[in-house]
C-alpha cells in the first residue's frame, strides 16, 4: 500500500481547512514514499505551497472554476467516456461494488468515478496492484492533464504524477478520441447551460464496455 495515492486525491479535492493544515505532511509523504519521479514531486512542491499560503476561498473559488464550472475538466471519471448515458450508470454500480468489497468507506455525498475516491482506493490495494489498476483510466487522466495544462494550472502536476506512477501508458486511439472533444470555457455561460441540459444518469442494465469493468476483471 503507497500514501501516495491518498495524497495525491487529497489535493485533487476540493480545499478546506484540512488540507491545508496537512500540506506538510502531504509534501513529506509524497518525498519518503518516492512513487513519484523525484522531479515531479518537487513541482508538486508548488501546488502544495500556493495551498499552504493562498487564501481559503481563493482555492475554493478556482478549484470550482475548474473543476466544477468546466466540464472538460471533470474529474468525475466516466463522465468523458459514457456522458450521461445508461452505460456510465451501470459502470459507477460496476465500481461502487468493487470498493465495497474492498472496505472503503464511501462518501454518499460523491459518485464513484470521481478521481480523489479512485485514488483512494487505490492507497488500499498493494502497490503493484494499484499501478496496473491505474492504467485503466490513464488516457482520461492524460486529457485531463493536456487540458490543465494549457490552462498553465498547478494541477496539472497531479495528473503528470498519476501518469509516470501507473504501469503503462495512456492508449493513442483512446487519446486521440480524448482531445476530440470540446475543452469548454468556463466564462461562456450560454454554452456551460447547453452542456449541462442532458438527460439524468440512468442507473440500471446495459452494454457497460467500460474502465470498471477492466478495472474489476484486473482486480480478480
Amino acid at each position: 500500500m503507497a500514501n501516495t495515492f491518498k495524497a495525491l486525491s487529497a489535493l485533487l479535492s476540493y480545499p478546506n481547512g484540512e488540507l491545508k493544515a496537512a500540506a506538510q505532511e502531504i509534501r513529506a509523504t509524497l518525498r519518503s514514499d518516492g512513487l513519484a519521479p523525484k522531479w515531479i514531486i518537487e513541482r508538486l512542491d508548488g501546488l502544495i505551497g500556493e495551498i499552504e499560503s493562498t487564501d481559503l476561498m481563493e482555492l475554493q473559488e478556482r478549484y470550482v472554476f475548474l473543476f466544477d464550472r468546466t466540464r472538460s475538466l471533470s474529474l468525475h471519471l466516466f463522465e468523458h467516456v459514457h456522458g450521461e448515458s445508461r452505460d456510465r450508470g451501470q459502470a459507477m454500480v460496476d465500481l461502487r461494488t468493487l470498493y465495497e468489497a474492498s472496505g472503503l468507506d464511501i462518501d454518499g455525498r460523491e459518485l464513484p468515478d470521481f478521481l480523489p475516491m479512485f485514488l483512494e482506493y487505490l492507497s488500499l490495494r498493494p502497490v503493484d496492484e494499484a499501478r496496473a489498476l491505474l492504467v485503466e483510466p490513464i488516457s482520461v487522466i492524460a486529457a485531463l492533464r493536456e487540458r490543465l495544462a494549457r490552462r498553465k494550472s498547478p494541477y496539472a502536476t497531479v495528473l503528470r504524477a498519476l501518469e509516470a506512477i501507473a504501469a503503462g501508458e495512456p492508449s493513442a486511439k483512446e487519446l486521440d478520441e480524448l482531445r476530440k472533444a470540446p475543452d469548454d470555457d468556463p466564462n461562456d455561460f450560454a454554452a456551460l447551460d447547453a452542456q449541462w441540459e442532458d438527460k439524468p444518469v440512468t442507473f440500471g442494465p446495459g452494454d457497460a464496455a467500460c474502465d470498471s469493468q477492466q478495472i474489476a476483471q484486473s482486480r480478480r
